[in-house]
């Protein structure tokens, strides 16, 4: 008897042995394996969003901020009645009942319902959830992007990608600082669903995203795009863009094109409408570009304005071919040869400053390379170096031909002149502010070089503001009160296949007042206008139009008249009136 208590007691304690071995080896030796695979089951990590920046106008309007919103999402191991619980999502999130229940089933412990949901709606559903004892269903805090101005600006706003990011615009440019950096905090719950706080693991708060000021006015900015898209509706061209820039500082005050897309709605525009052309689109420039012939002329010491310039009347012969002014003119000064704009004289100009020297003035003005605008998709342009050149390259490049350059910098270069000969870098941010209201960075006008001596630059302003006389090609860009400078463009639309496209021209005007003391420039550029052959030149379609955004412009800035000019109407031009070479 005594053999088998003994022996039963040996089992008895082998058993207790055995097991308290396990029991220990699973407490102690396995510990970390257990208490990973419980909180897998009953915690998971919550993502606590960062706020993004907000973009503010120069005045601090706000035209880009983040809105306070919720993500509907499912645990459906914790779904506790699947069709009373689908029926009820279904309703509040406007979802087809079959999905969610789908949803529901699926046996993920994270699934999205629904993104961006209203803070009403996700309140209203989680208050009936509680009402009827329905659990499975939680709401997280997140944000929507929102642009209260619509399709205002949306080139340079850019918008949200739906990782968050920001693509095109600021919203690309400054993602790094408007986006700040996302918190997190783990989260365990009961087996009902509900958070237990008081088990509550790490936490980390989210940094919030800094603010970006803008340079852009949206005052002026509504004057311009509404310019804008009247022209685009009454000329139905392949595309119109515009921008303004304040010279002395570089700063763009506004900058619109057409076609253009809403920034809350990006995905219905076509992809022509996302192309920001003031800084993407590469145009022959035309006359526009013949500022830079006579600058370098008279920089170089080689002429003065009153120098003359024999214009062959109207047809010369060089290289082997003839180039050709619209108006058949013989001796015409320098300074006549802008404001009437001869092919002829630019022509001969540039042959007396030289390739080699004529080329260095194209660079000094900004083009060939990009203007270090903050913004992306920016291109440089195409300025081939004179061992590049053909025999007719030096009579065809003054007048605009043979060289692509961007509408900012044909800005930024009329700019140089209106500011006394400085070049400057043009800039769209005005400073970052970080959410705490620590100002992080301060963006302060940079002169990119000198261009030509001050004097120079004032004979230049002289010339282009009598373009806008009676005597000009632009007699249609005035405005009434003040004394406007600019200079008319005309070239024909570049074929990608090669040479030209007949009948289709690149026309603009470049302008700026008051040429005493110039506030802004301001460039209009028209691709294709659906007009009359006859009547398409930068002086009758691209003129007119500066001159209605030059007026608002003027009196939202309150700029001090400086003398009375009348203004001419479409019915006192008379046609061809711009000099150019519409032949390639």
């Amino acid at each position: 008897m005594r053999w088998r208590i003994f022996l039963v007691g040996v089992v008895v304690s082998l058993v207790f042995t055995i097991y308290s071995a396990r029991l220990i080896a699973i407490q102690v030796g396995e510990h970390g394996k257990f208490v990973e695979l419980a909180a897998a089951k009953n915690t998971y990590r919550q993502v606590i969003p960062a706020r993004r920046g907000r973009i503010l106008d120069a005045k601090g309007e706000v035209l880009a901020m983040d809105r306070p919103t919720r993500r509907v999402v499912a645990d459906s191991t914790r779904v506790n009645r699947v069709e009373e619980l689908a029926k009820l999502a279904s309703e509040r999130l406007e979802l087809p009942v079959r999905e969610v229940e789908e949803k529901l089933r699926s046996g993920r412990r994270y699934v999205v319902l629904r993104h961006g949901v209203a803070e009403e709606v996700a309140m209203d559903m989680q208050r009936e959830m509680m009402e009827r004892n329905l659990r499975g269903i939680y709401f997280e805090v997140t944000s929507e992007r929102v642009y209260p101005n619509g399709a205002l600006l949306g080139h340079v706003l850019g918008f949200m990608n739906h990782e968050r990011r920001g693509v095109q615009g600021i919203e690309m440019s400054m993602d790094r600082y408007l986006a700040g950096q996302d918190g997190f905090r783990d989260v365990e719950r009961d087996r009902d669903g509900r958070e237990v706080v008081v088990y509550r693991g790490l936490e980390a708060l989210p940094r919030d995203g800094a603010d970006v000021e803008l340079t852009i006015d949206m005052a002026i900015q509504a004057i311009l795009e509404e310019e804008l898209e009247k022209a685009y509706r009454e000329l139905n061209p392949w595309s119109i863009c515009g921008v303004i820039v304040r010279p002395k500082t570089g700063e763009i005050l506004a900058m619109g094109s057409r076609p253009n897309f809403d920034s809350n709605r990006p995905g219905e525009a076509e992809s022509e409408g996302h192309k920001n052309r003031v800084i993407s689109e590469v145009v022959e420039p035309g006359s526009t570009f013949k500022i830079v012939a006579m600058s370098a002329a008279l920089n170089e010491g080689l002429f003065r304005p009153e120098s003359v310039i024999f214009c062959e009347n109207g047809r010369y012969f060089y290289g082997g071919r003839v180039l050709r002014d619209v108006h058949p003119y013989g001796n015409l000064t320098v300074h006549e040869v802008l404001v009437k704009s001869s092919n002829i004289g630019s022509s001969k100009l540039a042959q007396r400053v030289g390739e080699q020297k004529f080329y260095e003035y194209i660079r000094r003005f900004g083009f060939g390379e990009k203007s270090g605008v903050d913004l992306p998709g920016e291109v440089g342009g195409i300025v081939h170096p004179p061992h590049r050149w053909t025999k007719l390259s030096i009579t065809r490049i003054p007048m605009g031909h043979e060289i692509a350059v961007t509408p900012l910098q044909i800005a930024m270069a009329t700019a140089a002149i209106a500011n006394g000969g400085r070049l400057m870098t043009p800039l769209i941010v005005k400073r970052i502010v970080a959410s705490d209201g620590e100002e992080l960075m301060t963006f302060r006008p940079v002169e990119v070089r000198r261009v030509v001596d001050e004097r120079v630059a004032g004979m230049v302003k002289a010339a282009m503001a009598d373009v806008v006389g009676p005597q000009g090609t632009a007699k249609l860009a005035a405005v009434a009160g003040f004394r406007v400078g600019g200079k008319t463009g005309t070239a024909q639309r570049v074929d990608p296949r090669g040479g030209y496209t007949p009948g289709k021209y690149v026309v603009s005007f470049c302008g700026f007042l008051p040429v005493g003391d110039p506030e802004f420039v301001c460039l209009i550029m028209v691709d294709d206008a659906k007009t009359l052959t006859t009547r398409n030149y930068g002086g009758l379609v691209a003129a007119p139009i500066f001159s209605r955004v030059a007026e608002k412009v003027a009196r939202y800035l309150d700029i001090v008249p400086e003398e009375m000019v009348g203004v001419l109407t479409m019915a006192d031009e008379q046609e061809g009136n711009e000099v150019v070479n519409k032949q390639p």
